[in-house]
């Protein structure tokens, strides 16, 4: 089982996740979102802010993988998905998939007020 940590206030990222909750998934998966419901983080080592900039991924190893290797273990979990997760994970394209992941996944944590909010929250605490 692996369980998927994702931004349930961003329209992009709520609708992928809708998605792959829709596919038939070969094991279990456990959604959590973490924009709504922060305490989701309990006992990972994670800020919100830091869980809201990258997708973050559980594997069956209780590994926290983040970004595109998170894509990657997502993927490998739906069959139509896993082909793209063995490509992912070629030399030149992982390099260069993972750069443009963290692009615009910094691009969007700038886009979206609560992502914003969530790095002043940290500062408070």
């Amino acid at each position: 089982m692996i369980s998927v940590f994702y931004d349930g206030k961003c329209g992009l990222c709520a609708r992928e996740i809708g998605y792959y909750k829709r596919l038939t998934s070969r094991h279990s998966i456990v959604w959590k979102d973490i924009a709504n419901e922060p305490d989701h983080l309990a006992g990972t080592g994670l800020s919100q802010a830091d869980a809201l900039l990258y997708l973050r991924v559980k594997d069956q190893n209780g590994a926290l993988q983040t970004g595109l290797d998170a894509f990657i273990v997502l993927w490998k979990q739906f069959r139509v998905w896993s082909a793209l997760a063995w490509v992912a994970q070629l030399p030149g394209i992982y390099s260069a998939a993972n750069f443009v992941y963290r692009r615009f996944a910094h691009a969007r944590f700038k886009r979206h007020t609560h992502c914003q909010s969530s790095l002043s929250d940290m500062h408070r605490s």
